[in-house]
């Protein structure tokens, strides 16, 4: 669906903008509320929250590409094709249950465009095809992952690029001995590209209590949590079939 404020019934009351996530809805010169089309990522925050006391803000059908940004800014509508709801999956959360990072591998998930930054299409390319050249192993269920035309080189389907989305997460594992490569590309790429990021990590602890990579990390004085996300493994695996 699309979101449309219908001017010739707005008050100018300005009670949707503090609802906006992506600061699209602003008052004109005319005194009533406008949404800039490219900052929307028609999440319907603004319809579904301001409670607008004209009922000046309407759905209207969305079609392909546009229809990308409202899959990606909501957790109750999947992805077709890939049946993941919003911006990515579980990642590391359930990995005592799905088994996909394993000893010897790092798991990640690189969050693009949150809090309230959002990201172009255009910039999430320039993150996957950079971590392509290095030979990382995408998440074949991410619904970033989906919009790819070609998994080996990260490039995005050309329908799409022109589209900005509230968030997404390309997910993608490695070997431990190709982590200071990939978190250098990152580095590099982050200087490239008009959004904010956060980078994930999965890594299962030695037998000893320690954590791998994080003496990589300690001597790069790079600032991390380690216990963001701690799965103890109560969970029982999935069934192979």
């Amino acid at each position: 669906m699309r979101r449309l404020i219908i001017t010739d019934s707005c008050v100018g009351c300005t009670r949707c903008i503090p609802y906006c996530p992506s600061g699209a809805i602003s008052i004109g010169k005319d005194r009533k509320a406008h949404i800039d089309r490219y900052k929307c990522i028609e999440c319907a925050v603004c319809f579904n929250n301001a409670n607008c006391p004209v009922s000046a803000i309407e759905l209207e059908e969305l079609g392909w590409p546009r229809s990308v940004r409202e899959v990606f800014a909501t957790v109750y509508k999947e992805h077709k094709e890939t049946n993941v709801p919003g911006r990515g999956t579980e990642e590391m959360k359930t990995n005592d249950v799905t088994g996909r990072f394993k000893p010897g591998e790092i798991g990640f998930s690189i969050d693009m465009g949150r809090p309230g930054v959002g990201v172009d299409l255009k910039d999430a390319e320039k993150v996957t095809m950079a971590l392509a050249r290095l030979g990382v192993e995408f998440e074949p269920l991410n619904p970033l992952t989906f919009l790819m035309s070609d998994k080996r080189t990260g490039k995005l389907r050309d329908d799409v690029l022109n589209e900005r989305v509230h968030s997404c997460i390309p997910e993608f594992k490695i070997r431990e001995d190709q982590f200071p490569q990939v978190f250098e590309a990152l580095q590099k790429v982050s200087k490239e590209i008009n959004t904010v990021f956060s980078p994930g990590l999965c890594v299962k602890t030695n037998p000893d209590g320690t954590v791998p990579i994080l003496r990589y990390l300690d001597q790069k004085k790079i600032f991390y949590r380690p216990n963001g996300k701690t799965n103890v493994g109560l969970g029982k695996p999935a069934a192979k079939f």
